[in-house]
């Protein structure tokens, strides 16, 4: 009887889980992953993660003149994340805050030597 009850309970967990591992972002047809055009924000919060070569979106957007929080997170490998024009390096995980006044693209790129597909690993910041 034990055996039995244990696993439909640990059948019902499955289940719960697989069912709460979506993402919730409304577009069904982006995953979200690398090389999407899509950034994952809130407000002026961007939330950046960094594996081996790469960041997780092509492009992350923010508006003109309003305060900006960075983070960064490794996935996988020691990276880190620059943005010359607004002195922003962040080496490794950490956080960083800048405020941008003028709009217009640029480069995010990672400012720790990460191996052979370091000097392609860049994004690009759009600030409207």
């Amino acid at each position: 009887m034990k055996k039995g009850l244990l696993t439909v309970l640990a059948l019902g967990l499955v289940l719960f889980l697989a069912a709460c591992g979506g993402s919730d972002n409304g577009n069904s047809g982006d995953t979200g992953g690398a090389n999407s055009d899509s950034s994952e924000t809130t407000g002026n919060e961007l939330n950046i993660t960094a594996s081996n070569f790469e960041f997780d979106q092509d492009k992350y957007t923010v508006t003109a003149g309003e305060e900006v929080s960075v983070s960064l997170a490794n996935e996988e490998g020691r990276h880190g994340m620059a943005i010359d024009e607004f002195d922003v390096n962040i080496e490794g995980e950490g956080e960083a805050t800048f405020t941008p006044e003028e709009p217009g693209e640029y480069t995010v790129y990672c400012s720790v030597p990460c191996g052979e597909g370091h000097a392609d690993m860049q994004s690009t910041l759009v600030v409207e």
